[in-house]
């Protein structure tokens, strides 16, 4: 069955992988760059292999879903994924149902601080950023293949992308907060590690040690001098220069109090100022 780590884009998916795959698929708790491909993303290429679809129909791939996932739940292991899909259809197909999904963890993050991780990544404006997440029909695919639409995802905005998670009722769910993960990084991933383990009802109790070190390994910094020193599988070239924009970027330094100019914290607070309460960011 999938557990799905879900999340708008640049909210800390990736993070919170390195913390899970450092904690489950290592013997010591230390991260690697290897350990964290033990959780891949879904939708790719590789889903859809002896399928027929449309390579080059951006959503074609849609109406195969339901059936790779059930593909991948063959051996009924229990797997976890990555996706910033939303938790709804496209094409009146649906991105994922109960049959196939165990649980989910999904990851929020504070907009205003999402808009300026999206501008380095996707080298885009201020505005450019503040329309790419207000925008209801937004989806997202690697660039670099445009002969393939394989991994291409219905992300629509981040106001949708949340609610269509973090309200449904078919599976088990542990939401939270970016900022939560940062301030109190092992209460926190103490509190998901024993929602994994209770959903997988795994009755091993929570090495501590271990858990301390996925912790301290997966810091921002360490993950910084990691894609430094060996690349990171998940940055992107640049549309501008033949080179890749490091993925992670600013981390904890990413303060939209002091980045984002008033006009940009005005037109996000007029649109999305009830979701900022309904997350207690206001």
């Amino acid at each position: 069955m999938i557990f799905w780590i879900a999340s708008y884009p640049k909210s800390g998916n990736t993070w919170l992988r390195a913390l899970i795959s450092s904690y489950f698929y290592s013997d010591d708790g230390f991260f690697s760059r290897e350990i964290i491909k033990n959780i891949d993303q879904f939708p790719e290429k590789i889903h859809f292999q002896g399928l027929n679809y449309d390579k080059k129909n951006i959503t074609d791939t849609t109406k195969l879903w339901i059936l790779a996932q059930e593909r991948i739940n063959r051996d009924k292991k229990i797997k976890f994924f990555k996706t910033h899909n939303i938790y709804g259809s496209i094409n009146n197909f649906n991105f994922t149902n109960k049959k196939n999904t165990l649980a989910c963890i999904y990851i929020v993050r504070d907009p205003r601080n999402v808009i300026t991780s999206l501008k380095n990544h996707y080298e885009l404006s201020y505005d450019e950023a503040f329309e790419f997440i207000i925008n209801e029909r937004k989806y997202i695919f690697d660039y670099h293949k445009k002969d393939d639409y394989s991994d291409f995802q219905f992300i629509g905005s981040w106001r949708t992308n949340f609610q269509s998670w973090k309200y449904q009722n078919e599976f088990p769910i542990k939401f939270i907060k970016y900022e939560d993960l940062l301030e109190q990084t092992y209460s926190v991933a103490l509190d998901l590690i024993e929602f994994i383990n209770k959903v997988q009802k795994n009755p091993n109790k929570i090495n501590k040690i271990k858990l301390q070190n996925a912790i301290d390994s997966t810091a921002f910094d360490n993950l910084k001098k990691n894609e430094l020193k060996y690349g990171f599988s998940e940055s992107i070239f640049s549309k501008q220069e033949n080179k890749k924009i490091p993925f992670f970027n600013l981390g904890p330094a990413n303060e939209w109090s002091k980045i984002l100019d008033k006009n940009i914290q005005d037109k996000i607070l007029d649109s999305l100022g009830d979701n900022l309460k309904e997350l207690s960011y206001l």
